[in-house]
C-alpha cells in the first residue's frame, strides 16, 4: 500500500510538472536586478531592482549577504535606476534616477510615461548605507563618487558640477569648458579629476584640480581621446585614441579598418607617448561589444584592455612602458562585462564558455590574472552568470545568476570556499511566478542559403501531438546574443517571457541567432553585405521559416514572426519579402527605410548613387508590393532609438496597399517599455494577435 501511495505522489508530481496555462502577468512578475556594485573596502555591495515596474535600490553585507530595500519608490511610472555606485568607505550610495540610458539620443532627458503635468526630472540621489534619507543632490547625470568618500561629480547641462555627498548644500559648477565634458576618473587621492571634453569633430582629455589652477590638457590633438585611465601613483593617464572627424568621402559600400591606438601622458606636462596600435585588418577595428575597449590601468604597471584582432573580443595586457601585448584569454569566445579586482590583479568577466559545447550560447562568470593566461570558469554548470565583482576585502565574487526557468537574482560566492554559489533574495520572487511551467529550450542550427551557419534557440511546447503553429522571434540590437536561459538584458529578459508565453499557448517558437550577433566570432559579428549594404543577414530568418517548416511537428501553413528594434526591420522585411513563408508577423518599433538619411552633400562619396540603391533594396518598404501576410504595428511615441516616423510611413504605405493590418501606439513611452504595465500590454497583444490568426477558427 506504501508503494502504491509512493507511486501515486510521483505521478502527481510529474503531472504538476508538465506545463500549465499562466498569463503574461505572472511570467512578467519576475524581479529584474541590474546595476550590481561594491565598495572599494569591506563586503557591502548594492544593485537596483525592478518588480512590477518599481524600481528601488537594495544593499547587503557580508558574511550573511541578507538583501535590505533601500528607498521606497512605490509606483510604476517608467523611472530607471542607473549609475548606481557605493562610496569607498561603503557608507553612501548614490545613484540617478529617471532617463532612458540605454537610447541612441536624448537619453538624459525625462521619461513621463504617467503623463504627469510636470514630469518627474532626470536626477542625482544620494542616502546612507545604513539606511535613511533619500536626498536629491541636483539635476544631472553620471555621478562619480570621490575616493575621499566626500564628494560627488556629475554632468548638468554638458559641464561638470559637485556637491558633498549628504547633500548638505547645493551644488555647484565646478569649471566651465567648451564642449560637452564626460567621462568623468578621480585621481586616486581625489584631489584631480580627469575628464574627456568633445567638441564634434575632436576630442580632448583634460585633467582639472581647482579653481586656481588651470586645467591641463593632455596630448592635444585632431583625434578623439577617450576612457581616460589613472595609474595607481597617479602620475599618468592611459586613454583611447581614435582618428579626428572628417576627410573626403570614401566608398560607402566596402568595409575598412576602423583604426585605433592606446596611449599614455605624463599628466604633469600633458605629453602622450603611443604605446599600443591596433592591427591594420578588419578585426583590428575598434571594438563594438560591451564596454569597447575596456581600459584598464591594472597592477604591475600593467594596462588591459579588450581587442577583436585575432577573431573573438579578447582581453590582453601589455606593460605600461611598452612592449607586445599578452593574450589573457585565448579560444573561441567572447568576454563582456568587464571589472578590475580592486587589488588590480584580476580581471573578472562574463564569457561564453566552459566545459559544456552548449556555454557558447550561455553567459559564466570568469576570471583571469591580468599577467597570465590563466581563465578560470568560476561557476560551470547550466545556469548563467554574468556582471561578475569581487567585493572590496577580496573574499566574495558577486555575480547575478539564473537559468533556464529560474530569473535572474544576485548570488555571491567566497572564493576560499568549495561551496556553489548563494543566491541573495530569492523569497522576492513571487509566488505566482510559473517556474515548474517553464520550458528549457534548445539548441538548433541550421544553414542559410549561402552557407553561413545560424545558431537558434527552440522552445517546445510540453503537450500534445498535432502539427503545432510556430514562430520565429528575432532579437533586435544587432549586436545581441539570445541565450539558453534568462537574458542579462531587461529588454532580452522581457522577450524570453514572451517566448515562453509563447510556447505555453501551444506555439513552438524559434529564436534566432542571425549574423551580425555577437558571440560567434568577429566574422559572424561583422559579415559581408549585412545591413545597409545588402541585408545579408536576412538570409538567416528565411532560412528560420524554411527550417521549421521542414519540420514533422510543425504546420507550414501557420509560421509567424515577430521582433523588436532591428529584430522588428528584419519581421517587416519578411513579410515584405516572403509572406508564403511567414503567414503574419508583429513587427515593434522596427526600422523600415534605410536610405533615410544618406547624405546628400556637394561631395559624395565614389559609390553614393549604388549605396543609396543597396540601402533601399535592403529597407522593408521597397518590398511593399509583394507583402500579403496580416501584420501587428506598435511603437512607443517617445522611442529615443528608432524614429516613431519609421512606423508611421510604414502604416501609410501598407494602408495605401490594402495589407491588413493592426496598430498600436504607446503613448509617452520609449523604445524600452519602461513603465512595466506597458510591457504587458505589448508582450500581451502580440501573443493574442498570434493566436486569432493561428489557433482559432
Amino acid at each position: 500500500m506504501k508503494k502504491v501511495l509512493m507511486l501515486a505522489y510521483a505521478l502527481i508530481l510529474a503531472v504538476a510538472a508538465i506545463a500549465q496555462p499562466f498569463t503574461f502577468e505572472a511570467i512578467k512578475g519576475y524581479p529584474f536586478p541590474t546595476e550590481l556594485t561594491a565598495s572599494a573596502t569591506g563586503s557591502r555591495i548594492a544593485w537596483a531592482l525592478d518588480e512590477l515596474g518599481k524600481r528601488n535600490v537594495y544593499v547587503a553585507e557580508g558574511p550573511e549577504f541578507k538583501p535590505r530595500k533601500l528607498t521606497s519608490f512605490d509606483k510604476d511610472e517608467g523611472q530607471e535606476i542607473t549609475s548606481l555606485s557605493l562610496s569607498a568607505n561603503g557608507q553612501w550610495v548614490v545613484f540617478v534616477r529617471g532617463g532612458d540610458h540605454s537610447a541612441n539620443w536624448d537619453d538624459e532627458l525625462p521619461i513621463n510615461t504617467t503623463f504627469n503635468a510636470q514630469p518627474l526630472k532626470v536626477q542625482v540621489y544620494s542616502v546612507p548605507f545604513a539606511g535613511g534619507e533619500v536626498k536629491s543632490l541636483g539635476e544631472g547625470d553620471n555621478p562619480v563618487i570621490s575616493p575621499k568618500s566626500d564628494v560627488v561629480a556629475f554632468i548638468r547641462n554638458n559641464q561638470v558640477w559637485t556637491t558633498p555627498i549628504d547633500g548638505s548644500s547645493a551644488a555647484k559648477n565646478l569649471f566651465t569648458t567648451r564642449g560637452s565634458a564626460g567621462s568623468l576618473q578621480w585621481s586616486p587621492d581625489g584631489s584631480r579629476l580627469a575628464f574627456t571634453a568633445s567638441r564634434n569633430d575632436h576630442t580632448f582629455i583634460g585633467i582639472f584640480t581647482n579653481a586656481e589652477t588651470p586645467i591641463q590638457w593632455i596630448a592635444p590633438s585632431f583625434n578623439h581621446d577617450t576612457s581616460p585611465r589613472w595609474s595607481p601613483d597617479g602620475t599618468r593617464l592611459a586613454f583611447v585614441r581614435l582618428p579626428g572627424t572628417g576627410g573626403s568621402p570614401d566608398s560607402i559600400l566596402t568595409r575598412r579598418h576602423r583604426p585605433w591606438s592606446i596611449w599614455t601622458a605624463d599628466t604633469k606636462t600633458g605629453k602622450g607617448t603611443q604605446l599600443w596600435k591596433a592591427p591594420t585588418t578588419l578585426r583590428g577595428s575598434f571594438p563594438t561589444t560591451h564596454g569597447t575597449t575596456n581600459l584598464h590601468w591594472a597592477a604591475g604597471e600593467r594596462i588591459a584592455f579588450l581587442s577583436y584582432h585575432d577573431g573573438w573580443p579578447h582581453l590582453y595586457s601589455i606593460p605600461s612602458a611598452g612592449g607586445v601585448p599578452l593574450l589573457l584569454t585565448p579560444g573561441d569566445f567572447m568576454a563582456e562585462h568587464i571589472s578590475l579586482s580592486g587589488d588590480g590583479k584580476w580581471l573578472l568577466f562574463s564569457a561564453n564558455t566552459g566545459p559544456d559545447k552548449l556555454d557558447l550560447d550561455r553567459r559564466h562568470a570568469v576570471r583571469v590574472p591580468v599577467d597570465k593566461a590563466a581563465v578560470q570558469v568560476m561557476t560551470p554548470g547550466s545556469g548563467l552568470e554574468w556582471t561578475p565583482i569581487m567585493t572590496g576585502d577580496g573574499n566574495t565574487m558577486v555575480c547575478i545568476s539564473a537559468s533556464a526557468t529560474r530569473p535572474p537574482l544576485p548570488a555571491v560566492w567566497n572564493i576560499n570556499s568549495s561551496q556553489p554559489l548563494r543566491l541573495i533574495g530569492e523569497t522576492l520572487i513571487p509566488n505566482t511566478f510559473p517556474v515548474r511551467s517553464l520550458v528549457t529550450p534548445r539548441k538548433v542550427t541550421f544553414k542559410a542559403s549561402d552557407g553561413v551557419l545560424v545558431h537558434a534557440d527552440l522552445f517546445e511546447p510540453s503537450s500534445g501531438t498535432s502539427k503545432k503553429p510556430a514562430i520565429v522571434y528575432i532579437h533586435g540590437g544587432p549586436p545581441r546574443q539570445m541565450l539558453l536561459g534568462w537574458h542579462y538584458s531587461d529588454y532580452y529578459s522581457n522577450a524570453y517571457a514572451s517566448n515562453q508565453y509563447l510556447a505555453s499557448l501551444g506555439f513552438t517558437v524559434l529564436s534566432v541567432n542571425y549574423r551580425l550577433g555577437i558571440g560567434y566570432g568577429f566574422d559572424f559579428h561583422q559579415p559581408a553585405h549585412a545591413g545597409t549594404a545588402g541585408a545579408s543577414e536576412y538570409l538567416d530568418i528565411k532560412a528560420a521559416g524554411e527550417w521549421l517548416a521542414s519540420q514533422p511537428n510543425i504546420d507550414p501553413t501557420r509560421i509567424g514572426v515577430y521582433g523588436g528594434s532591428y529584430g522588428g526591420f528584419l519581421t517587416a522585411l519578411a513579410l515584405g519579402k516572403d509572406s508564403k513563408i511567414f503567414a503574419a508577423g508583429v513587427d515593434i518599433h522596427g526600422v523600415h527605410d534605410r536610405a533615410m538619411g544618406l547624405s546628400t552633400n556637394y561631395e559624395q562619396a565614389p559609390d553614393a548613387e549604388l549605396a543609396r540603391k543597396v540601402s533601399w533594396e535592403s529597407s522593408p518598404i521597397a518590398y511593399v508590393d509583394t507583402w500579403s501576410s496580416p501584420v501587428l504595428i506598435i511603437h512607443g511615441d517617445d522611442d529615443r532609438n528608432v524614429r516613431f516616423n519609421q512606423s508611421t510611413d510604414l502604416v501609410r504605405r501598407l494602408d495605401k496597399k490594402g495589407v491588413s493590418m493592426e496598430t498600436m501606439v504607446i503613448v509617452d513611452d520609449t523604445h524600452h517599455w519602461m513603465r512595466w504595465s506597458n510591457a504587458v500590454a505589448v508582450y500581451n497583444a502580440t501573443a493574442d494577435f498570434f493566436v486569432r490568426k493561428f489557433m482559432k477558427k
